[in-house]
């Protein structure tokens, strides 16, 4: 059974910051395949452990953790490069969104409240996809792994997209599905809300959290309860 929150009332917000792999776009089950695929194909076994601690982390977070699983023999560029080809290929065909994401960002651009993408991808996958998934002209700003220093778990994501949107970061909502983005966003100091996708909170991810949904669905009940 995964964890809940109680669904706390939403402070007002101003604008809404969103992940995008497994929150805006239905990816992450596509990249889980892709993933023990490419890593049996190298000689490797891949752990949901494993699998589960890249979730949301960044290139260089996934080395690492890759490398400590595996060993330094590792052949993370040729994984790194087989993973993206992989994704490419299966993206051409669609690139599916997650529930919810149309009658949301819908609902957003009807009240003029602004919206952005805060992503550990990079700017060129980032772009494709969401160009692909036909949402790119739904964003004011659109942050991703080229335009930090530092990525998700760091702030800095979350702080430079509310820059972006000349907003304080207390005045806006972050949507993420990782442990890592939920980190992100409350160390930047947004009204945080998780929905999760493959990776289910923990104790400590929940109590960062101002509420725990189900869907986008629920996100804009609760936003906009009349």
């Amino acid at each position: 059974m995964p964890h809940t929150a109680p669904l706390a009332p939403l402070k007002p917000f101003s604008a809404i910051v969103f992940d995008m792999d497994g929150t805006l776009l239905d990816t992450e089950l596509v990249f889980r395949e892709i993933v023990y695929d490419v890593s049996r194909d190298l000689g490797f076994t891949m752990t949901d452990a494993v699998h589960h601690a890249m979730v949301g982390s960044s290139h260089e977070t996934t080395n690492q953790l890759l490398v400590e699983a595996y060993g330094v023999s590792f052949p993370y560029t040729l994984f790194d490069e087989q993973c993206r080809t992989h994704m490419r290929v299966r993206m051409e065909q669609a690139v599916p969104v997650k529930a919810g994401v149309h009658e949301l960002l819908a609902e957003l651009k009807a009240r003029r409240i602004p919206t952005a993408v805060a992503t550990s991808s990079r700017a060129a996958h980032a772009l494709s996809h969401l160009n692909a998934a036909g949402l790119l002209s739904s964003f004011h700003a659109i942050v991703t792994r080229d335009d930090v220093t530092n990525p998700k778990p760091h702030p800095e994501p979350y702080l430079t997209a509310t820059s972006l949107l000349g907003l304080a970061p207390a005045s806006c909502l972050a949507v993420e599905d990782s442990h890592s983005g939920v980190r992100a966003a409350a160390a930047a100091g947004l009204q945080t809300i998780m929905v999760p996708d493959l990776v289910h909170p923990s104790d400590e991810i929940i109590a960062l959290c101002t509420a725990v949904m189900s869907s986008l669905h629920d996100l804009r009940a609760a936003a906009f309860a009349s």
